[in-house]
């Protein structure tokens, strides 16, 4: 919780900085303005255009602390967690629609490529159980994107909106399951960049699931053994955080 709060706090920060129009720095490089590459873009109501990117899939569970009694009637506390993380491609297009000079609103419809691995481990003995999770995450981010003055050629923002998310590639008969529907909280900033044919566009972006994905329901289950795994958790909720590179 303590390492979140941070996190907030100097997203925050920068946030503040990027939103801030006129400041001492401002006026001091306002003798230095420089010709614009593609100065009337952003009078276009409509902007299109498409995206790839690098991405981290990730999982908060929430344990229970329940006892499972083995075959031997011993008792058993399995813990769960995603330790590591690893690096997934993402592909997708923009339609951006301008509502005025700071505010516009974004559909994203986005394929995310990813993995995430869950380990389960028992506190007595120390045996480990790793279970691999593959997802194809659809998600269709509505953002609203607010943008500061624009100042030679680059132009900063911050973008905040909900991601209706579905995982096309759930498996079942594992030691988890996830439900494959949710929605995901956004929030994130990026810097327009103005080129001479095209501009591009760095993002990064926090987003956060709102809906428990956890499948207490195990009837797909064929070895009874693994439920002591889906009784030791309470809850899933996901998470994910996206570096992105858009072209317009």
């Amino acid at each position: 919780m303590k390492n979140n709060r941070s996190t907030v706090l100097r997203l925050l920060i920068c946030i503040l900085i990027l939103l801030t129009p006129v400041t001492g720095a401002g006026r001091l490089f306002a003798q230095e303005r420089k010709i614009q590459n593609r100065p009337y873009l952003d009078d276009r109501v409509w902007h299109y255009g498409f995206l790839v990117g690098v991405h981290v899939q990730d999982l908060a569970i929430m344990n229970n602390g329940l006892a499972y009694v083995n075959q031997e009637g011993g008792l058993e506390y399995w813990y769960a967690d995603v330790p590591e993380y690893t690096p997934g491609f993402s592909v997708g297009i923009l339609g951006e629609l301008k509502a005025n000079e700071w505010l516009s609103v974004r559909l994203v419809p986005t394929m995310h490529f990813g993995d995430k691995k869950v380990v389960f481990k028992e506190q007595r003995s120390g045996k480990v159980t790793e279970q691999y999770l593959k997802s194809t995450l659809f998600s269709i981010p509505l953002d609203l994107k607010i943008s500061a003055l624009r100042f030679n050629n680059y132009r900063p923002y911050v973008v905040a909106g909900a991601a209706p998310t579905f995982d096309l590639t759930v498996k079942k008969g594992k030691e988890l399951l996830v439900k494959p529907a949710d929605l995901m909280l956004e929030i994130g900033m990026g810097l327009d960049l103005y080129y001479p044919f095209f501009k591009m566009i760095p993002e990064l972006k926090f987003c956060f699931g709102l809906r428990d994905l956890f499948q207490q329901d195990r009837s797909d289950l064929k070895d009874p053994s693994l439920l002591k795994y889906t009784n030791s958790v309470s809850g899933v909720r996901s998470r994910m955080i996206t570096l992105t590179l858009y072209f317009e």
